[in-house]
């Protein structure tokens, strides 16, 4: 019985080819990846001030559009089309700086595709819009599939295994889909497929979710990648963009239309997921303040679900030239120490004591500080005697000496941004300071 890494390779002969076995990585060579990274993220709230929702900084060193990106590049997927639109100037600067790499000559390459107003005057609509408005981009290069993809999720993922399920299955379209708790999928698309993974039923977040069949507090929900035969998705996005009632959207208005006409398959993540611990699936939607501060804290834990030391799936991103992080100051009452923490180069803990955080590149923070249970994002600095607790500190926060963060919430809400489980977001402009350099 062969293994299955060689069971993954292989694509078998469908009746319509005819061509004798296929493999993934020629699949991947005929794909190209449109990700669309333009939309704002308004649940996080002051975070995405300044920043789209792929721009925000993620794990210490990342951003969250690289986790897509990395999983294209792994897959061997090298023909990337990058969407972008709302405050995009920070995500076009982290793109030039960490993801020139791939070489023109071998046709690899990664595609900024800013809202032109090429076909009218309207910006992008929304994602289907998004893919029509490009449409003369995507044919120039020819392929034979278009995957799809969000900018603003994190799971690491092999796009190859799930061109493999699509070919196989001669699918139209090829919907990528995971299990969650029946009380959180009503923010997600809900799908509904028969016993071959035929989805019969696709709804667009809908108030009470669909159970899965035996198990009546599970629901089976888009993760909003998706693989189309280029061909199909052209005509799908010219024949949506021509509806006057569309709000020319995949998950609200292409995918139930095609859903009772094509063949639309579902592909269960758990079998191209990449890492996850105890083979347990992971993917996140770090859609609120909440979800976000709850992921980063999970990257601190003694074995986190994502796993990020994973060398044979690494996730990209632009290397920043910092010195190694510095802990200084051995003194009863000021000891330069982190404690279940991530601490990424160039930070200089002085005197200050940090536990079950996550600290970004070039964090200082001075004597007799403390830090629990926060993520603080670059640059920022943290005077002397200050108390940080359960807080996000956006990037380049000047912290004033003495200040409490996260010990009275009354007090919090007045000056900074609250969220529903008692995170304090902090960003410059509340502290007033006025910083709008690159960010």
């Amino acid at each position: 019985m062969q293994d299955d890494n060689e069971a993954l390779r292989q694509v078998y002969t469908t009746t319509r080819g005819g061509q004798g076995p296929r493999f993934v990585s020629q699949l991947t060579r005929e794909a190209f990846a449109i990700v669309l990274a333009g939309g704002r993220g308004s649940r996080l709230k002051q975070l995405t001030d300044w920043r789209s929702k792929p721009a925000v900084p993620f794990a210490g060193k990342f951003r969250i559009i690289d986790f897509t990106l990395s999983n294209c590049i792994n897959s061997g997927i090298r023909r990337i089309g990058v969407a972008t639109q709302y405050k995009s100037q920070s995500l076009i600067h982290h793109l030039q700086r960490g993801w020139g790499f791939l070489d023109g000559r071998l046709n690899e390459f990664i595609d900024l595709l800013p809202a032109q107003q090429q076909l009218g005057a309207d910006w992008y609509k929304g994602t289907a819009d998004a893919v029509f408005q490009n449409l003369d981009m995507l044919r120039r290069n020819h392929p034979k599939y278009v995957v799809v993809l969000a900018g603003d999720h994190v799971y690491k993922m092999d796009y190859g295994r799930m061109l493999a399920f699509h070919v196989a299955e001669q699918a139209d379209l090829t919907i990528a889909c995971m299990e969650v708790p029946r009380e959180e999928a009503g923010a997600f698309g809900i799908i509904s497929v028969s016993d071959d993974w035929r989805v019969s039923r696709f709804t667009e977040k809908p108030k009470d979710p669909e159970a899965m069949p035996g198990k009546p507090d599970r629901a089976l929900v888009s993760m909003g990648v998706y693989v189309f035969n280029a061909g199909f998705l052209f005509e799908q996005v010219i024949r949506d963009s021509d509806d006057p009632s569309s709000s020319h959207d995949f998950g609200k208005d292409v995918i139930p239309h095609i859903v009772d006409r094509y063949r639309v398959f579902a592909h269960d993540f758990a079998g191209s997921c990449v890492g996850g611990e105890e083979g347990r699936p992971y993917w996140k939607d770090v859609g609120t303040l909440d979800a976000y501060w709850e992921a980063n804290m999970d990257i601190v834990h003694v074995t986190p679900e994502l796993n990020l030391y994973d060398n044979n799936w690494p996730i990209w991103t632009y290397q920043e030239q910092l010195p190694p992080a510095k802990f200084i100051f051995d003194d009863e009452d000021r000891r330069g120490q982190a404690i279940d923490a991530i601490v990424s180069g160039g930070c200089i803990i002085s005197g200050a004591a940090v536990r079950r955080s996550l600290l970004f590149s070039d964090v200082r923070i001075e004597e007799r500080s403390v830090v629990e249970d926060s993520v603080i994002l670059p640059k920022v600095r943290i005077g002397r005697n200050a108390v940080i607790k359960r807080a996000i500190l956006d990037k380049r926060c000047r912290i004033p000496d003495g200040m409490k963060i996260g010990v009275d919430r009354e007090e919090d809400a007045r000056r900074f941004h609250v969220t529903e489980k008692g995170v304090t977001l902090v960003t410059p402009e509340m502290l007033g300071q006025q910083v709008h350099g690159v960010r």
